[in-house]
């Protein structure tokens, strides 16, 4: 049973939080200095951009409507009509004197009038078509602001406040060139591996104002441009990058949160997993038999231990949250288990003392069940050191039970209960009798000699009103014993075994 608070990282901006902030009337510079300590605003220079938008593909269609040109690296030109433009690896294409084969890569220009377009979504600036056969690579440059116009809708609802847009503008801004890849023929990816960018055919009115009445604005630290992580929900506090990532940064430190109230992910859960659905996800050899978490100051979490029938094994916090499908780390872990007794089969009038672990939960209690399907919840049982519960239980028929808190159930544990069946040493010769618990008037009763390893049968009777039976039979010396077999809620029985002198 899993809960948590926040959704993402939780390091630097919550935008949750921006929103809230700017809805009780803080400007974006203040939301900006509020989340990352320290810094000041500052100016960046212009520059463009190279942005992947596709790799690993086979083809690509490419067009305007209105005309446009290829130059290719021997600096032939290539003018197209309005339209669309299909490109394989071989880059061959076709112009309106006939099919050319371009020295690659090749870059893709629109005219004024019209941008370009790749599989149908608009793009501002330029497109350069790289073969790596059998695939092909897609990079846009373009100009920061106009990249910025199409990452500040995909990051953050264009219908927010405007200084709530603004402060995604300047991290976004800020982000992108402290984050600038190295080593690649692109600078950044159009993805969540640096900020979802929806090209031009994303652009919204609000955000492009957002992103216009911020030009060139960063956020500084030192002298340099922050790196500006943001996520979508804090849960009421920021984490430190040093708990999160390992790698401290002054300006990325946890604190109070209170605006991200507003966030439907403030808290969430509990959501449950089963022993065998934790084994196959997290990819443990083993029966899962419990969780804990190691904690970080922020509230996040860093490892899970998880603890098998064969061993325990640590997991990041991280590989965790993946896996299970979490919205953030910052998590709870509640454990629910019933642990089976020694012995699953109790005599009737006995009793047998249930165990297990209720940990991170509220007002855990003990279900009972005769069928598995309509259960009876007691009183809150009292929870000890970890978690630890127990409870006596005496049961009169067969019984399900199980450990129980609003919304969420331990798996059931079945414990058997037998008849008290007792043979007597007889009084009389030639007799056998004994007793039933409870009385179970009318049920069978075998009588079994021991035959060398074997048990055979050599009489019956059957129980009487008031729980007693006899049998006459031809005695012989040996061991005796009585069985019954199951009947109204109660499994079969055996009695202890007699001996029968000569």
């Amino acid at each position: 049973m899993v809960s948590g608070r926040g959704y993402g990282h939780g390091v630097g901006m919550s935008q949750f939080g921006a929103y809230g902030q700017a809805t009780a009337g803080r400007t974006y510079d203040e939301i900006l200095t509020y989340y990352y300590t320290g810094v000041e605003l500052g100016k960046a220079p212009a520059r463009p951009v190279r942005v992947l938008l596709a790799e690993g593909r086979r083809a690509v269609t490419i067009g305007s409507t209105a005309p446009f040109t290829v130059r290719d690296a021997a600096g032939s030109i290539f003018r197209l009509p309005a339209g669309q433009l299909a490109i394989r690896p071989d880059l061959k294409i076709t112009t309106p004197d006939g099919r050319v084969a371009p020295v690659g890569p090749i870059v893709v220009r629109p005219s004024k009038s019209a941008p370009l377009s790749l599989d149908g979504r608009l793009y501002r600036g330029v497109l350069e078509v790289a073969s790596q056969v059998p695939y092909l690579r897609v990079v846009n440059t373009v100009g920061l602001e106009s990249y910025l116009s199409g990452v500040v809708p995909g990051e953050m609802p264009y219908t927010w406040p405007l200084e709530a847009l603004k402060a995604q503008a300047v991290a976004a801004r800020s982000y992108a060139l402290a984050n600038l890849l190295k080593g690649k023929p692109f600078d950044l990816y159009a993805d969540v591996r640096s900020q979802v960018y929806l090209g031009a055919g994303g652009e919204k009115p609000r955000t492009t104002e957002a992103v216009e009445d911020t030009a060139g604005r960063v956020v500084l630290y030192g002298g340099r441009v922050a790196s500006t992580l943001y996520h979508a929900s804090s849960g009421g506090r920021t984490a430190s990058a040093a708990d999160v990532f390992g790698l401290a940064a002054p300006y990325l430190l946890g604190k109070p949160d209170p605006w991200d109230k507003t966030s439907p992910y403030y808290r969430w859960g509990p959501l449950l997993f089963g022993a065998r659905t934790l084994q196959a996800r997290l990819a443990i050899e083993g029966r899962v038999i419990d969780a804990t978490a190691s904690g970080t100051p922020s509230g996040r979490v860093r490892t899970v231990t998880v603890q098998t029938a064969t061993g325990a094994e640590i997991i990041p916090a991280s590989l965790v949250r993946t896996a299970l499908g979490l919205r953030s780390t910052w998590l709870t872990i509640g454990v629910l288990r019933l642990d089976r007794p020694s012995s699953s089969t109790v005599v009737f009038g006995s009793g047998t003392r249930l165990s297990g672990v209720a940990r991170e939960v509220a007002a855990p209690a003990l279900s009972t069940s005769v069928d598995g399907a309509t259960w009876r919840k007691g009183g809150p049982l009292p929870v000890a050191r970890a978690g630890a519960v127990s409870v006596d239980v005496k049961p009169t028929r067969s019984m399900r039970y199980r450990l129980e808190v609003d919304g969420a159930a331990s798996p059931a544990l079945l414990v058997q209960v037998s008849p008290r069946l007792e043979l007597a040493v007889p009084a009389e010769p030639g007799v056998l009798s004994g007793t039933v618990r409870p009385k179970s008037p009318g049920s069978p009763v075998t009588i079994e000699r021991r035959k060398g390893e074997a048990w055979i049968a050599v009489g019956e009777a059957r129980v009487g009103t008031g729980g007693a039976f006899r049998v006459e039979l031809h005695l012989v010396p040996g061991s005796y014993r009585a069985r019954m077999p199951a009947n109204g809620g109660l499994v079969s029985a055996l009695s202890p075994t007699i001996e029968v002198a000569g």
